[in-house]
């Protein structure tokens, strides 16, 4: 890489720039510091100034196990450096992690095809208005996109190194493998969702391991270590990725006697209930972002509307009838009590009922293509039923641009992987494993409730590589064997 900087030093420095231009225009226009900003501050705070991991309540410090200790082990850096709650210098500082996004997306695309895709793929980058927008918010996001490139690199080299044409002296470079499995380690105490890294790279190790041993087993008799180092990065990702939660996961089980590895599923702390009526309901109708920010963000405390329901929400006039009740109940108190959530439950059990392949298979699919084809302005003051053709005009052209841009982006990703598909083909390639990561986390993402945009930000570091597919050029269409 150091080779390409320097034959392209204006190319990279014009390049740099120009991203840095956006990514400051985010943070000094629209500057994103959300509730989840000011919790992750709070928790941030009490563990600098108190030693307590918690948040504040009613002027108490409550411990907490609602998220993981990631990002407020980054904000407590920076307030320990800058002062408490200074959010411009913790978005400024993500600005810089966000610009090593993009040298690390240009690695993997010089390392899978060649050294004019690695230059595409770092403008793409630059000038993606998505990953510059949340570097200026207050979120976890860029972090977890940066560990999410990170990991992917490594792990490519690191498959590279296991190749049999591989030069031997490279195949046990165990502090890269340890480092690959620290990156996805620390995406999981960024994200609990980080973990869907482990299980790509994991799965693609198994798949790697089963292809070399057919061929080498006739030499087992003959070499029988042959196998040791495959065996011994299993090894090693998976201590590196689970040493950063043992604090963590001991903590939990001394404070709280729980053994909690993770956040929980719903982010919240062993005394707050659960609304699984509720949430099991909204997945029998939810496939928008919108719906999630008029209805499930609400739920409990603020008021929800029935006319904000799309059609799909009812099976009947009886079932809009019901529907209604529910709401008036609700709408009473902004209170979620059991029994109200015992019957948002019935009602879901009726509908699932009624229609199992809508509520397992088709809004599941729904909501990962929300997901990955919405405008992502999800932090703009733009209107988010964009469709409606309701919102000020220039904000409704931001939306339109943004959700173009969005499509130019998955739709170069999609044209990049249909042009290496007989590479794909041959074999377990470095891109096999990105898409692979690519697979789990839609998947996965289609089982939430709450379809939002974001979710699949760290999926862009694979999309920007395969859309950097479309610029290796003929002559150096095979300029590098996939790792």
């Amino acid at each position: 890489m150091l080779q390409l900087l320097r034959k392209n030093a204006w190319f990279f420095l014009g390049a740099s720039l120009a991203a840095l231009g956006l990514r400051f225009f985010f943070v000094l226009r629209f500057p994103a510091i959300v509730d989840d900003s000011r919790l992750y501050a709070d928790i941030a705070t009490n563990w600098l100034q108190h030693g307590i991991y918690g948040i504040t309540n009613s002027g108490q410090i409550m411990p907490t196990l609602s998220r993981l200790p990631g990002y407020p082990a980054f904000l407590a850096v920076i307030f320990s450096m800058f002062g408490v709650n200074s959010f411009r210098a913790v978005l400024l500082v993500q600005v810089f992690f966000d610009i090593g996004t993009c040298f690390l997306i240009a690695d993997i695309a010089r390392r899978l095809f060649s050294d004019r895709a690695a230059k595409a793929a770092f403008l793409l980058a630059a000038i993606c208005p998505f990953l510059a927008d949340y570097a200026a918010a207050a979120l976890t996001e860029t972090l977890e996109v940066f560990f999410t490139a990170l990991t992917l690199d490594l792990a490519v080299r690191g498959f590279a190194g296991l190749r049999p044409e591989a030069d031997q002296s490279q195949v046990t470079h165990w502090a890269m493998w340890a480092g690959c499995g620290l990156s996805i380690g620390v995406c999981i105490l960024l994200r609990p969702d980080g973990g869907l890294l482990l299980g790509a790279v994991g799965l693609y190790w198994f798949l790697f391991f089963l292809r070399s041993f057919e061929p080498r087993l006739k030499q087992i008799s003959r070499s029988v270590p042959w196998f040791l180092p495959v065996l011994g990065v299993g090894v090693i990702l998976i201590l590196g990725a689970f040493a950063p939660l043992v604090p963590w996961t001991l903590r939990n089980i001394h404070i709280f006697h729980r053994f909690q590895p993770l956040a929980p599923r719903y982010a919240n702390d062993s005394d707050e209930p659960v609304t699984t009526g509720f949430n099991r309901w909204t997945k029998t109708w939810i496939a928008d972002s919108a719906s999630v920010q008029e209805i499930y963000w609400n739920v409990p405390g603020d008021a929800i509307e029935i006319k904000q329901l799309p059609r799909r929400a009812f099976d009947s006039p009886q079932q809009r009838e019901e529907t209604a009740q529910l709401f008036a109940d609700y709408n009473r108190d902004h209170d979620l009590t059991p029994d109200l959530d015992a019957r948002f439950g019935q009602l879901a059990a009726q509908r699932i009922q009624a229609a199992p392949l809508r509520y397992y298979l088709w809004l599941p699919a729904l909501r990962i293509a929300d997901m990955w084809l919405r405008p992502r302005t999800e932090l703009l003051p733009s209107d988010p039923r964009w469709w409606e053709f309701n919102d000020e005009r220039s904000w409704l052209a931001v939306s339109i641009g943004f959700g173009l841009v969005n499509l130019f982006y998955v739709g170069a990703a999609a044209a990049g992987l249909l042009r290496l598909r007989p590479t794909l083909s041959g074999g377990p390639s470095g891109m096999s494993l990105m898409i692979l990561f690519l697979l789990l986390r839609s998947l996965f993402l289609g089982t939430l409730e709450n379809p939002e945009p974001r979710y699949t930000l760290e999926c862009y570091p694979v999309v920007i590589v395969a859309a950097a597919a479309l610029f290796i050029g003929n002559s150096h269409r095979n300029h590098r064997k996939p790792a």
